[in-house]
This record gives structure tokens, C-alpha cells and sequence, in this order.
């Protein structure tokens, strides 16, 4: 076998070895835990870390002092793991994500580390307050929702199992961008998460890896009489990874998370520059980093689309070179590579590391191609989020074939085998393998990505119950009718250590006093609540921590939106990403019903209710800005009637990130969950509002089913169609305008966003919105469920009216939410897909 040049760490000698050993073995600073060594290492750091003292140093060198104090106590535990690792040889699961949303890391680590209440100690020691200086780190924004959180909470799960993981991603220079809103508006401005630099991440130069792009491909005959082809005249980038350290909870296991960073292989031409051609000299330089800058580069151009294929296909390139150089390390060919390695695809993003990897072991190492597709096949794993066919990642064959012209030529080849091979079945008509294609015919032709990581994986996984049988029934139909074996389900979790633990302390705090501590790391021990709902005083301190968690979250809308709301309002949240499937339009035609409802009849009085929003928009998603728009004229509208004061408020949170959602989540009193039936594949949300004592509004969609068969029907507010409605509704003809006619109430809402009654100044100004559900064919049926939904909120404004009956269900929906912790999660996954086994660390 032919092996490219691996770069390796020098091998110690086995008198340093020693001596470093003894070293180790001596007290240090840098592992203690007691609060004087962690005050000692504190200031350690504010001086030789920062180059500052008391008198000099600003709040962020404070918090970077605390920052590496914590890391300290990561690295040699870090060190360990990997050791541990290469010494057991064991298995290794690595997860391949587009998007890792991290957050902030200092409180996370704390926790995990066992070590909040004595660096707490240890900075009051010095007058200092720990969460002035956890409010100095900023949010890691490298993704733009449920999927890059879900990642997040694997990360943390994999950890605390034991569980010998890496995750690989792009390490954006401004990651999601940061939202403001003006005049009601979204704008986008770089998130400068790294500006003071990132305390957690260690670069690894060492390790960079090239990326080729472009180029064309030449056939050739080897000596040997073998077929072979060689990809030149490429444009060649640099992956250079940045190491992230991720604690287990309470244990010594701390695994990797390895972002790739895109820089030119030339930086700068001098010759440019001698020549006063400026620009040109840094050209190479601006084109290549270009790739990490931004997740999700706005793709309405081509230039934007060939932007977001060069992102996939440089971080899968650089990861699937490091899996293979950590393999070779300790081993001499690829005969167990399938022992060892186990990849995971999340969501389709990666879907290009099948041809990668085909591409490597075939050029690169010379395997066959029959031995190479087994193996590939056997490492990979898919993991599929959405139905929406926008996010299937389908790519112009032509711009595919000039951004990577080796690796359309095995998709070709891969194409030609496999439809071969279902031909030869005679399980298929020509209809089922035109839609097995990994090309779809037309003009132009595209690459659906979608069906090569279908056919290119041994599992193929949903994320909800409903989930995974839509895909089995509807988009993955014909390949389930062949491999029914490969299609399993993975209902989301979410870790508990984020989302209640460290979100929600005080709810934690009484939790345990009632149950223990076990529920931390194995929350079905939650169940145990379920007794002390019926117990009227632990309702009582249940309520007292809600309201303190709502308390400080009006200080939060005060402080950023001018508004002060009233804390016996329901907190009515709806926090996600803006898209018209998620229908945050059905919650304002809601309030809009609601305001006219009280505007036109002043008897009218509904329990005070605070609606709070938050989400971005993609900057080329026109609509979901207008919908933001929109919140937010009514908000304008609604905030500064006196006649709906102290009844009604509308709060839209600018720049919702995973900080600020830590504090939205504790406080809700009601989660909306409400996508149009089949459209969601789980959400994650949904688990965290339960986890925290929201009741739910939502319809039978994504794992909102199973949420409400764990917290029982009487705790869930149901409404809407159901997929079999949706589906028997759309096959008769939906028509809107029936229901804008024979609905006054809808009709007359609808009226006031066209007459300009929420926008005095541009009274067209939501005519784009209106034309969307009447001319639009409404394609998210917010009108087919109007009706169903105003109904429902009126079951939970009555149900909320008795508190002690209300606190009863919010107490069951916590105790019943064991089910979607991610270690849940992370243990089918490790068991039924992965095949890797709990690996100690010490």
C-alpha cells in the first residue's frame, strides 16, 4: 500500500517519558482544586497569561484569567483520553456537523468539571462575581439552530458516556451573523465571536491538511496495468485545525471537538507587491479564507452556491484525512478499518465525504474499488433532519463538476454500480430508480446528495417517530422498499446538564433536594417528581421558581426592548429559527384576532399574556424577514394601546443565541410548537421548554408526538390537522379563500394587516404576507388551522386560570421528560449504529 506523507508527533524517549512522568506525579498548581489553588491560578493567569493586575485588568482579562485557570484542569485529563484511546485501540465514533451552536463554554465547563461553587469561592475571595465574568464570554454562533445544537448536546453526551468521539466542523470566522432590528426589520452584522480571541481552542499548525479544488482529472495506465486517474491543476487550499477540549460530566473523559480553519497556501506574493499590485498580492490569501468565514453564505448567487459547496467539501476533505492518518498511526493497512471507525453524517451537508472517501482509498491508496465501497459503506452513517426538499442539498452537475471534477466522476461510477445493481434486484420499476438516481435528469441536471448518502451508508436514521416514517414512506420510499434494514429512528435529546442544570439552577437546586443528584446523569430518576405534584407545597416553591426565572427575564426585555411586562402574564413564547413551516405568522394572526377582539369589545377580558418571540431569518429568506416586520409592528401597535395595557404585550428579542435562550426556556409558562404536521422533523426546542415546566401548544408533528405521549394528553395542547389531514386536504384542493369567507374572525384579521392597520405609514406594507395565504396557495395552511388554534389558546388561557392545576402539569412535564435527554440519544446510537463501547479515561 501506498501511504501519502503522514505528518506524526516525535516519539519520546523512554528516559523522558520517565522523567515527565515523575513531573507529573508532583503537586501542581495548574490541577488543583480547592478553592485557594484555584484563586492562586486565577491570578497566576491575570498576570502571565494577560500581562495585567487589579489596577489594569479590564473584565474580559478577568474572565480569560478564570478561563484558562478551568482549562488547565482539562488538559491533563484531555491528554489522558487520548492516550487512552490509542492504547486500548478501540473503536472511535466521529460526527460530521456543518454546525456545532457551542454557546458560551466557561459555566458548561465548570459544571462538568465539578469545580462552579469553588471558582465561584475562590473570585468572591477577591471581591469578584462569577457571573459578571461569565457574562464576558460570547456565544460560539457556529450554527443557526436545532441541528447545530442538537451536535452541541451530542458532544456533551458522548463525553459524559465515556464514549470515544471527535467532532469535525468549520471553524467560521464570524459564524451565524449577529441580528439587530431597526425600524422592525432584521439587519445582519458579522458576529465577531474570535475579535478577543476563543480562551478554549488550541491550533494545531501541525496538522494542516491541503484542499484541492477545480482542476481537471487525467486517465492514466500505472505500471502495473491498472486503471488509474490523477486530479491536477488544482487550486489548493490549507486546513489548519483548532482543538476544543469537551468535558465529561463528573468523570475524566475530555474528547475533542477539531474545527477546520481555511487559509491560503500562498499568502502573499511578494513579486505583487514589489509591483504595487496590492490587491493582487493578498488575492490568493482573501479567496481561500473566504471558505471559514461565514456559515451559510447567502446562495441566491452562483458564486454563492459554488461558496457553500467549497465549505462542505473543505471540512470533510481535512476531516476525513485526519481519520485516516489517526488510523494508519497504529495500524498498517485499512483490513479492520471498519473496526475502528465509525463516521456519522448530520443531516446531508457532509453527504460528500461518500465520494471522499472513495475518492482516497481508490487514487490515494490504490484500493480496489469493490473493497473500497465496503468499506465506506460500512463507516458511514446518515442521520436526515428535514423533509423540506430545499435543505436536500441538490447541486447543478455542471458547477459540481468544475468545483470537483474527481469526485462527479465517482458519483457517476458510483451511480452506474448501484442502479445496476437495483436493476438486477427486479425489486424497482424504471420509475423508483429514475428517483433512486443519484443524478436527476432535466435541465440542468443535479447531484442529489440527499441518495449518495443514502446509498452510501449501512444506516440511515430519522430524529422523531413521525420523522423517520415519512422518510420511510414518502422521501426515501423506493430505498426503504430495498434496504427496510438500513432505516431505524433516533428521537433528539437534549443534555440536561445544559438545559436545566446550568439553565436553571434554582429548579435544579430544589430537584435535587427532593430526589438527589442521579437525575443528572440518568434523568428517567425525573419520574420521580411525579408523586410531588399532588403535593401542594412543592407546588407552591415550583411556582416561586418560575416566577423568579420569569423575573429575570423581564429584566432582560426591559433592559433591551424598553418594555416592562407584567410577571402574572402568561409567557407565551416562540423562539426558532423563522421560517414560514415553523408559522410564527399563525401566532401573530392570533394576537391580531385577539387585540381586535378586545379593541371591539372592552368587556373582553383574557388572562394577561406576554407574547415573546426570537429568531433569525436567512438573509435571502424575504418572507421570514417580513414576518419579523411583522411582529413587531404589531408589537409597536399593541405595546402602546392603553386599552389593551396590563392584557396584551408583544416582545420580539433581537440576536436569539443559545445564552440568551438559557434564559427564555426557564421562564416560558407556554411552548409553541406549532409547524404545519410533517414539516418539522423533531425540534429540540419542544424538549427544552418541557424539561423546564413549559405546557405545550403544538400539533402532531415531529417529536411533539411523543412528548405528548410521555407527558399524557391532559398536559398537552393539542390543535390542528394531522399529516393524514394535511395530505387527504391538499389531494382534494385546498382552497384558502373557503376559509377566509367563511371565517368572520379570520376574514376580518386578515383585513387589518392589508388596510395598514398595524403599518399607518405604508398601508401595503403586509399586502406580500396576505397574497402569500390567499394567492399563495397558503402552502403552510396557517388559515386551514386558524380556527383549530384560537380554540386551543382558549383552553390555555382557561386551564391557566387555575394555578394549582396548571403548576400540577408544568411538575409532570418535567418529571416525564427523561425520555429526550441526548445521553438517551447518544446510547441508541452508540449501540445500534456505531458499535463503539464505553472507553474509561484514569
Amino acid at each position: 500500500m501506498t501511504h501519502p506523507d503522514r505528518k506524526t508527533a516525535a516519539s519520546p524517549s523512554s528516559e523522558e517519558a520517565r522523567a515527565l512522568a515523575r513531573a507529573r506525579e508532583l503537586p501542581n498548581s495548574r490541577t488543583a482544586t480547592d478553592v485557594d489553588s484555584l484563586r492562586r491560578a486565577f491570578a497566576d493567569h491575570l498576570q502571565y497569561s494577560q500581562a495585567k493586575d487589579e489596577h489594569t485588568a479590564t473584565a474580559l482579562d478577568r474572565y480569560f484569567a478564570t478561563a484558562y485557570a478551568v482549562r488547565d484542569r482539562m488538559m491533563r485529563r484531555w491528554v489522558q483520553t487520548q492516550q487512552t484511546y490509542y492504547k486500548t485501540d478501540t473503536k472511535r465514533v466521529y460526527y460530521l456537523s456543518l454546525e456545532f451552536l457551542m454557546g458560551k463554554a466557561l459555566e458548561n465547563n465548570l459544571i462538568n468539571l465539578g469545580l462552579r461553587d469553588s471558582m465561584r469561592d475562590a473570585l468572591s475571595g477577591l471581591g469578584l462575581e462569577l457571573d459578571d465574568l461569565l457574562a464576558q464570554e460570547p456565544d460560539a454562533g457556529l450554527g443557526n439552530g436545532g441541528l447545530g445544537r442538537l451536535a452541541a448536546c451530542f458532544l456533551d453526551s458522548l463525553a459524559t458516556l465515556e464514549l470515544p468521539a471527535y467532532g469535525y466542523g468549520i471553524r467560521y470566522e464570524f459564524g451565524i451573523f449577529d441580528q439587530q432590528i431597526r425600524d422592525g426589520w432584521q439587519v445582519e452584522l458579522p458576529e465577531e465571536w474570535l475579535r478577543f480571541g476563543n480562551a478554549w481552542e488550541i491550533p494545531r499548525p501541525e496538522y494542516e491538511v491541503p484542499v484541492h479544488f477545480f482542476g481537471r482529472t487525467e486517465h492514466y495506465t500505472d505500471e502495473r496495468g491498472q486503471h488509474r486517474v490523477r486530479w491536477v491543476d488544482t487550486r489548493k487550499v490549507l486546513g489548519m485545525p483548532y482543538d476544543t477540549p469537551i468535558a465529561g460530566y463528573h468523570n475524566h473523559t475530555v474528547n475533542t471537538l477539531r474545527l477546520w480553519r481555511a487559509r491560503a497556501s500562498e499568502e502573499f506574493d511578494l513579486s505583487d507587491f514589489n509591483r504595487g499590485d496590492y490587491v493582487a498580492a493578498v488575492q490568493e490569501k482573501n479567496l481561500s479564507e473566504n471558505i471559514s468565514k461565514v456559515l451559510y453564505p447567502n446562495d441566491l448567487t452562483v458564486m454563492g452556491k459554488e461558496l457553500r459547496l467549497q465549505q462542505q467539501y473543505f471540512f470533510v476533505a481535512c476531516s476525513i484525512h485526519d481519520i485516516l492518518n489517526r488510523h494508519l498511526k497504529t495500524h498498517e493497512s485499512f483490513d479492520d478499518f471498519t473496526e475502528k471507525v465509525a463516521i456519522q453524517l448530520n443531516d446531508t451537508h457532509p453527504a460528500v465525504a461518500v465520494a471522499e472517501l472513495m475518492r482516497v482509498f481508490v487514487d490515494q491508496y490504490e484500493l480496489p474499488w469493490e473493497k473500497a465501497w465496503e468499506i465506506c459503506r460500512a463507516v458511514f452513517g446518515y442521520t436526515n433532519h428535514t423533509l423540506m426538499p430545499e435543505a436536500l442539498e441538490r447541486w447543478q452537475v455542471d458547477l459540481f463538476g468544475r468545483v470537483l471534477p474527481r469526485h462527479l466522476e465517482i458519483i457517476y461510477e458510483i451511480n452506474d454500480r448501484f442502479l445496476r445493481e437495483v436493476r438486477g434486484t427486479g425489486k424497482a420499476d424504471e420509475g423508483a430508480v429514475s428517483r433512486m438516481s443519484l443524478i436527476e435528469e432535466g435541465q440542468p441536471q443535479h447531484v442529489r446528495m440527499a441518495n449518495l448518502a443514502v446509498v452510501g451508508s449501512h444506516s440511515v436514521n430519522g430524529v422523531a417517530g413521525l420523522h423517520t416514517e415519512l422518510l420511510k414512506r414518502e422521501l426515501f420510499h423506493d430505498f426503504h422498499a430495498l434496504w427496510p434494514e438500513r432505516f431505524n429512528n433516533k428521537t433528539n435529546g437534549v443534555t440536561p446538564r445544559r438545559w436545566l442544570l446550568a439553565a436553571n439552577p434554582e429548579l435544579a437546586r430544589t430537584i435535587t433536594e427532593c430526589i438527589g443528584p442521579q437525575w443528572v446523569t440518568d434523568p428517567d430518576e425525573l419520574r420521580r417528581l411525579e408523586p410531588l405534584a399532588d403535593d401542594a407545597d412543592f407546588r407552591r416553591v415550583f411556582r416561586e421558581v418560575k416566577r423568579g426565572n420569569k423575573e429575570r427575564l423581564a429584566g432582560i426585555i426591559k433592559a433591551e426592548n424598553g418594555l416592562t411586562v407584567d410577571l402574572d402574564s402568561i409567557f407565551d413564547v416562540q423562539v426558532k429559527r423563522l421560517h414560514e413551516y415553523k408559522r410564527q405568522l399563525l401566532n401573530v394572526l392570533h394576537i391580531v384576532a385577539l387585540y381586535l377582539r378586545v379593541k371591539e369589545d372592552p368587556s373582553f377580558r383574557p388572562p394577561a399574556r406576554t407574547w415573546i418571540f426570537g429568531g433569525k431569518a436567512a438573509p435571502g429568506y424575504q418572507m421570514a424577514k417580513h414576518v419579523i416586520k411583522l411582529v413587531n409592528s404589531v408589537a409597536d401597535v399593541v405595546n402602546h394601546d392603553l386599552d389593551v395595557r396590563g392584557r396584551m404585550a408583544v416582545v420580539f428579542l433581537e440576536n436569539y443565541r443559545v445564552s440568551l435562550a438559557e434564559r427564555i426556556f426557564p421562564a416560558a409558562d407556554v411552548s409553541e410548537q406549532i409547524s404545519t404536521a410533517g414539516k418539522e422533523a423533531s425540534g429540540t426546542g419542544n424538549m427544552k421548554f418541557q424539561m423546564n415546566g413549559a405546557l405545550t401548544v403544538g400539533t402532531l408533528d415531529g417529536a411533539n408526538v411523543e412528548i405528548r405521549e410521555e407527558v399524557g394528553p391532559e398536559n398537552f395542547f393539542l390543535f390542528g390537522l394531522t399529516v393524514e389531514q394535511v395530505a387527504e386536504l391538499r389531494g382534494r384542493g385546498y382552497d384558502p379563500w373557503e376559509y377566509y369567507r367563511a371565517d368572520k374572525e379570520l376574514k376580518a384579521v386578515l383585513d387589518a394587516l392589508s388596510s395598514g392597520r398595524f403599518s399607518p405609514g405604508e398601508p401595503r406594507l403586509f399586502q406580500p404576507i396576505v397574497d402569500s395565504l390567499l394567492n399563495g396557495g397558503d402552502p403552510y395552511l396557517c388559515l386551514a388551522d386558524f380556527r383549530s388554534y384560537l380554540e386551543c389558546q382558549e383552553q390555555v388561557a382557561r386551564a391557566y386560570g387555575d394555578q394549582e392545576d396548571w403548576s400540577r402539569k408544568a411538575i409532570l412535564n418535567v418529571a416525564r421528560s427523561g425520555k429526550f435527554s441526548s445521553d438517551r440519544t447518544i446510547r441508541e446510537y452508540a449501540a445500534e449504529i456505531w458499535g463503539v463501547n464505553r472507553t474509561p479515561v484514569g
